[in-house]
């Protein structure tokens, strides 16, 4: 079962219409029930990184995801505060992270480009990953961020992008995928990343 996890924290309807597009059955769902059967799981979110950790902890979603993600070894793919709440900590906030990947995640600062970085942007693929299959040509994805991450682990790198600096766009960690971008805003390379996840994985 694919479950795109509800924590009060986005639009997850627009994931949902994405998948059952490409003929996927998911569930939008907070239940503990639900989430122990999911053999694919879906972190999205917008907003801000310590509304995030506490809606996690305020809906006891914590301890079911850490069992899910580190000892069944569930594929999970975070889609922008998704992938951000899998760091350690953010310059956003005071909390902890979920710290399944080593890094933090960093406020952009800049006097000669917007913040937020907002738009279209290329990514940069670092290392072979079952992610990015079946793409060509430059890849494109729609991103909307104030803040980016920045891995300790050179090796869990899988793209980066470049705004006011280089950033990390995505990153794959054994079952744990992180994307900055939007992949249901970004048209076939969104609709390919969502299939590779889900029949590659």
């Amino acid at each position: 079962m694919i479950v795109i996890i509800d924590y009060n924290m986005g639009n997850v309807g627009s994931i949902y219409n994405m998948l059952k597009k490409l003929g996927y059955e998911s569930r939008i769902t907070s239940s503990l029930d639900e989430i122990k059967k999911a053999n694919k799981i879906i972190l999205p979110g917008v907003g801000s990184f310590d509304n995030g950790i506490m809606n996690l902890k305020k809906l006891g979603l914590l301890e079911i995801l850490n069992y899910k993600v580190l000892q069944e070894k569930v594929p999970i793919i975070g889609i922008c505060l998704g992938m951000q709440l899998m760091t350690k900590k953010s310059e956003e906030g005071k909390l902890e992270g979920l710290g399944w990947i080593n890094g933090e995640t960093i406020k952009f600062v800049s006097d000669k480009y917007k913040v937020p970085h907002m738009g279209w942007n290329t990514v940069n693929i670092k290392k072979y990953s079952k992610l990015f299959e079946g793409m060509d040509g430059e890849i494109r994805f729609y991103f909307v961020h104030s803040y980016y991450v920045k891995c300790s682990d050179a090796e869990d790198t899988l793209t980066t992008t470049y705004y006011i600096n280089e950033f990390v766009s995505s990153f794959e960690k054994n079952n744990i995928i992180g994307v900055q971008f939007h992949p249901e805003k970004s048209h076939k390379f969104g609709m390919q990343i969502f299939r590779n996840f889900i029949e590659r994985y």
